[in-house]
Protein backbone atom coordinates (compact mmCIF):
# COMPACT_ATOMS: atom_id res chain seq x y z
CA UNK A 1 0.00 0.00 0.00
CA UNK A 2 1.26 3.44 -0.95
CA UNK A 3 1.75 5.96 1.87
CA UNK A 4 1.30 9.71 1.79
CA UNK A 5 5.00 10.11 2.49
CA UNK A 6 5.98 8.06 -0.59
CA UNK A 7 3.86 10.20 -2.90
CA UNK A 8 5.04 13.40 -1.20
CA UNK A 9 8.67 12.31 -1.60
CA UNK A 10 7.99 11.58 -5.28
CA UNK A 11 6.59 15.06 -5.95
CA UNK A 12 9.34 16.72 -3.92
CA UNK A 13 11.85 14.93 -6.14
CA UNK A 14 10.08 15.76 -9.42
CA UNK A 15 9.19 19.43 -8.81
CA UNK A 16 11.55 22.35 -8.41
CA UNK A 17 12.00 23.62 -4.87
CA UNK A 18 10.67 27.06 -4.02
CA UNK A 19 12.79 29.46 -2.00
CA UNK A 20 12.36 32.79 -0.24
CA UNK A 21 14.32 35.96 -1.06
CA UNK A 22 16.87 34.86 1.55
CA UNK A 23 17.22 31.48 -0.19
CA UNK A 24 15.44 29.54 2.55
CA UNK A 25 13.78 26.55 0.89
CA UNK A 26 10.03 26.07 1.08
CA UNK A 27 9.30 22.31 1.10
CA UNK A 28 6.20 20.99 -0.63
CA UNK A 29 3.54 19.72 1.81
CA UNK A 30 0.57 17.38 1.33
CA UNK A 31 -2.08 20.09 1.11
CA UNK A 32 -0.16 22.75 -0.81
CA UNK A 33 -1.81 23.58 -4.14
CA UNK A 34 0.50 22.33 -6.88
CA UNK A 35 -0.67 25.23 -9.03
CA UNK A 36 1.05 27.67 -6.65
CA UNK A 37 4.14 25.54 -6.10
CA UNK A 38 5.21 24.80 -9.69
CA UNK A 39 4.55 25.86 -13.26
CA UNK A 40 1.80 23.95 -15.05
CA UNK A 41 4.13 22.29 -17.58
CA UNK A 42 6.33 21.01 -14.75
CA UNK A 43 3.25 19.66 -12.94
CA UNK A 44 2.07 17.94 -16.14
CA UNK A 45 5.44 16.25 -16.55
CA UNK A 46 5.42 15.09 -12.90
CA UNK A 47 1.87 13.74 -13.27
CA UNK A 48 2.92 11.74 -16.33
CA UNK A 49 5.77 10.20 -14.37
CA UNK A 50 3.43 9.61 -11.40
CA UNK A 51 1.26 7.55 -13.76
CA UNK A 52 4.25 5.34 -14.59
CA UNK A 53 5.62 5.01 -11.04
CA UNK A 54 2.37 4.39 -9.14
CA UNK A 55 0.33 2.78 -11.93
CA UNK A 56 -2.58 5.19 -11.62
CA UNK A 57 -4.42 6.02 -14.83
CA UNK A 58 -4.58 9.82 -14.74
CA UNK A 59 -6.40 10.12 -18.07
CA UNK A 60 -9.57 10.81 -16.05
CA UNK A 61 -7.95 13.93 -14.56
CA UNK A 62 -9.83 16.91 -15.98
CA UNK A 63 -7.20 19.62 -16.39
CA UNK A 64 -9.87 22.33 -16.79
CA UNK A 65 -11.07 21.76 -13.21
CA UNK A 66 -7.68 22.91 -11.88
CA UNK A 67 -6.28 25.33 -14.47
CA UNK A 68 -5.93 28.21 -15.21
CA UNK A 69 -4.95 29.16 -11.67
CA UNK A 70 -4.90 32.81 -10.65
CA UNK A 71 -1.55 33.85 -9.14
CA UNK A 72 -1.43 36.65 -6.63
CA UNK A 73 0.47 39.70 -7.78
CA UNK A 74 3.44 40.39 -5.50
CA UNK A 75 2.38 43.97 -4.68
CA UNK A 76 -1.31 43.13 -4.28
CA UNK A 77 -1.10 43.03 -0.48
CA UNK A 78 -0.03 46.69 -0.53
CA UNK A 79 -3.28 47.73 -2.19
CA UNK A 80 -5.93 45.43 -0.71
CA UNK A 81 -6.53 43.07 2.18
CA UNK A 82 -9.12 41.03 0.32
CA UNK A 83 -8.04 37.45 -0.38
CA UNK A 84 -7.63 36.39 -3.98
CA UNK A 85 -10.67 34.35 -5.01
CA UNK A 86 -9.87 31.23 -7.04
CA UNK A 87 -12.40 29.86 -9.50
CA UNK A 88 -10.59 26.50 -9.79
CA UNK A 89 -10.09 23.69 -7.30
CA UNK A 90 -6.65 23.19 -5.74
CA UNK A 91 -4.67 20.19 -6.98
CA UNK A 92 -2.78 18.71 -4.01
CA UNK A 93 -0.35 15.89 -3.30
CA UNK A 94 -2.93 14.39 -0.92
CA UNK A 95 -5.27 13.89 -3.90
CA UNK A 96 -2.54 11.93 -5.68
CA UNK A 97 -1.75 9.88 -2.56
CA UNK A 98 -5.40 8.89 -2.08
CA UNK A 99 -5.69 8.04 -5.78
CA UNK A 100 -2.53 5.90 -5.59
CA UNK A 101 -4.06 3.89 -2.73
CA UNK A 102 -7.29 3.47 -4.71
CA UNK A 103 -5.46 2.59 -7.94
CA UNK A 104 -7.39 5.14 -10.01
CA UNK A 105 -7.92 8.90 -10.18
CA UNK A 106 -10.59 9.77 -7.61
CA UNK A 107 -11.15 13.44 -8.32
Amino acid sequence: MVSDEEVLAFFREELSVLATFTFKTIPLELDDPLQEYAEDDEVKFAIGKYDEVFGVDVSALEWDKYYPWRHEWFFRKWFTNKPLVQNKAPLTVRMFAESARAGRWLY
